[in-house]
């Protein structure tokens, strides 16, 4: 399971869900812009303020790295 932490305007959020779409990876998209629950589960999961956050079961990746998803998947 895929999950991205990310907001609208962030451009690596829309690089990640890009990578997602382009290789058939289903995912959660949670935007902490507006769901401020989902903000405060990323932030308590990684520690981290800034987005892309993504978590590919139960891993977590900050920001937009193609080799880690890999590893992941």
């Amino acid at each position: 399971m895929v999950t991205i932490y990310s907001t609208p305007t962030c451009p690596y959020c829309v690089m990640a869900k890009d990578y997602f779409n382009q290789n058939s990876i289903p995912y959660k998209d949670i935007n902490v812009a507006e769901d401020h629950n989902g903000a405060r589960e990323m932030i308590e999961k990684s520690g981290q303020m800034g987005v892309p956050v993504i978590e590919i079961n139960g891993k977590i990746i900050v920001g937009f790295n193609p080799g880690e998803i890999k590893k992941h998947l």
